[in-house]
């Protein structure tokens, strides 16, 4: 490629919307264009990065026996009803209308439409396993796009979905997914590491994340330096205080005044927080019914509260018009009073989805529960439902909120004094924290999601009917799992782990191009004439280079050069006319003064090697 030719721009400014490195310097570099928020193009570089990573995707795939497909990523609304997603997966699908009122969803993935190909083509042992996987461009409707590339609402993604007879089938396609992965990303230049997960929406069992590790990642992960262990604090377990033994003392109720936080109150009673409780208020809805219902109360005799979702009526599979949810229950939750409460692990714990699960007015919810804001214990609640973390029956003499203006409760204990309908882990993983599998403390660190692996079991062939005869006829459920690539989210990842105050790194095997000739004089023949050599010789040894021939002064050339953060550059300078050129890896600050010939082979050399 010519730049005089090319339809390239940088910018020289930071983009006022770019908050993170790779937002900001795929902005600047021309390689992604804003349309909308949270939709981006792919500009000539840009593109080129992402075909290159797609490859290496197919190419792994392919190599994993899985064989790849297309379909449309308008799937119709039929299918996700038979799963039962339609309902449940929220406000971030899609959902959209034809001129004949049928309802259809912009695919954030594909379980449904490859499991009605599967069960619609094959009916024998003998085609299982199958692996099928599509590289396609998926959607969902976020509530707040942000970060670039990193939570869009239209995205690249590679989903690849196993089909086998059995459990012990689906743990060969799952080790063979991991490892093809794990191909996938190191290919791709990234340090990253696999991590425990949640399921979420796909659901299934065992999940890992593929997550590459750097300082402004979306996740949290902890990892222990002392055994393999690694999860996202979504998913990772806590370990619980040991049980203390220390005798039952009378409950007594302690004038408080002002206090409301878990600081105020311990410093109050002269407490450490592990003593006192810590109470979180929330209202949990369900959808309305698929008859539009609105207005008047609940089957508990609760009003029916307004939660607006986005215009869209999940239940009935409209679009259009806003849905307002009804109020299901309501929930406290109960933790040890220096801990943080681990939403993920309250969804899952209540069977509920991010969508139907927030906060209570707790004025509202007081007038049904007796719930007293910033004063909430557990004893004296009613019409509530109470989940506690694991560790509060082993705990002793706790201070609790009286459920009463300016009061506390001293010496509140699990069992004798209250009981919850629901004891389990909810508590927020940290660092420092023991490990769940060798006790030693875990350390913290942050990163960006870009695969994820799911075992989803029979989830999808017995909702959907996906079956196949066995030797002897016998007809059997399917077992399934789902892998996914995010092939946008990868290139954006690259760029947090390699960029430094002058623009982008690319490894050589993702990079737009891999060598940069940058002519200083295009209108000295003799500069010209090495310069075009260089271009010819890298052309006919594949290797793939940008002739930078534009009449730009020399500083303008080198910040784009920099910028693209193309692997390797090529000067050729006033010292051309004595066969000498400057030789320059991105990643590092060493210029090199070498003769043509060293310097082409050089750089034809690390491509052939690193590639």
């Amino acid at each position: 490629m010519r730049l005089s030719k090319a339809h390239i721009k940088t910018l020289r400014e930071i983009p006022g919307e770019a908050e993170i490195p790779s937002h900001i310097w795929l902005l600047r570099a021309g390689m992604i264009r804003k349309t909308v928020s949270g939709v981006y193009g792919f500009m000539t570089f840009g593109w080129r990065t992402v075909r290159k990573i797609e490859q290496i995707v197919r190419e792994e795939m392919d190599l994993a026996d899985a064989q790849e497909i297309l379909m449309s990523a308008l799937q119709p609304a039929e299918l996700w009803h038979e799963s039962g997603r339609w309902q449940v997966y929220g406000p971030e699908l899609w959902r959209v209308k034809d001129r004949h009122d049928r309802a259809f969803c912009l695919g954030p993935t594909a379980e449904e439409i490859f499991t009605d190909i599967v069960r619609n083509e094959v009916d024998s042992y003998r085609q299982l396993p199958l692996n099928l996987y599509q590289i396609q461009t998926k959607y969902r409707d976020e509530a707040r796009p942000r970060f670039g590339l990193m939570r869009s609402r239209e995205f690249i993604m590679k989903d690849a979905y196993s089909f086998d007879r059995d459990e012990a089938g689906l743990d060969v396609s799952y080790l063979k997914m991991r490892e093809a992965y794990n191909r996938v990303f190191t290919r791709c230049g990234l340090s990253f590491r696999p991590v425990i997960a949640d399921s979420g929406a796909m659901g299934g069992k065992d999940t890992e994340e593929f997550t590459a590790l750097c300082d402004y990642g979306e996740n949290d992960i902890v990892y222990c330096d002392a055994c393999d262990f690694a999860a996202n604090t979504e998913s990772a377990a806590g370990v619980d205080a040991a049980p203390v033994s220390e005798e039952l003392l009378p409950v007594t109720e302690v004038h408080t005044p002002g206090t409301k936080t878990i600081e105020a109150v311990a410093d109050f009673v002269g407490l450490p927080k592990e003593k006192t409780l810590k109470a979180l208020l929330f209202a949990v809805y369900r959808e309305p019914a698929a008859d539009g219902e609105t207005g008047g109360t609940d089957k508990t005799g609760r009003p029916i509260s307004g939660k607006p979702d986005g215009g869209l009526d999940h239940a009935a599979g409209d679009v259009g018009g806003a849905v307002e949810y009804v109020l299901k229950e309501y929930v406290a939750v109960f933790i040890r009073g220096d801990r943080e409460l681990n939403m993920t692990k309250l969804m899952n714990a209540l069977g509920v989805q991010e969508h139907l699960i927030e906060f209570a007015d707790e004025a509202q919810m007081g007038l049904v529960t007796g719930a007293v804001g910033g004063f909430t214990g557990p004893i004296g609640l009613h019409d509530v439902k109470i989940l506690t973390d694991s560790e509060l029956p082993g705990l002793k003499n706790l201070c609790a909120g009286a459920n009463k203006i300016d009061y506390h409760l001293t010496n509140v204990n699990y069992g004798r004094d209250y009981e919850a309908d629901i004891v389990t882990d909810l508590k927020l993983v940290k660092a420092g924290d023991p490990c769940p599998v060798c006790g030693k403390p875990l350390a913290f660190a942050r990163g960006i999601e870009v695969g994820q692996i799911f075992k989803l079991g029979t989830k999808y062939s017995a909702s959907m009917g996906a079956t196949y005869k066995d030797e002897n006829q016998e007809e059997h459920l399917i077992v399934m799992g789902c892998y996914g690539i995010g092939v946008t989210r990868t290139m954006a990842a690259v760029v947090e782990q390699n960029h430094d105050d002058k623009g982008i790194i690319w490894p050589v095997p993702i990079a737009p191009y891999h060598v940069i000739v940058t002519l200083v004089k295009p209108d000295d023949e003799t500069q010209r004439r090495v310069a075009e050599n260089l271009y010819a010789q890298f052309q006919a040894a594949g290797v793939e280079v940008i002739l930078d021939d534009r009449d730009e002064r020399p500083g303008v050339k080198f910040n784009d050069a920099d910028i693209f953060g193309i692997p390797i550059r090529i000067t050729v300078g006033k010292k051309a006319a004595d066969g000498l050129v400057e030789y320059k890896l991105r990643r590092g600050t060493e210029v090199l003064e070498l003769d043509v010939a060293e310097a082409t082979a050089r750089a034809i050399k690390l491509v052939q090697t690193e590639r």
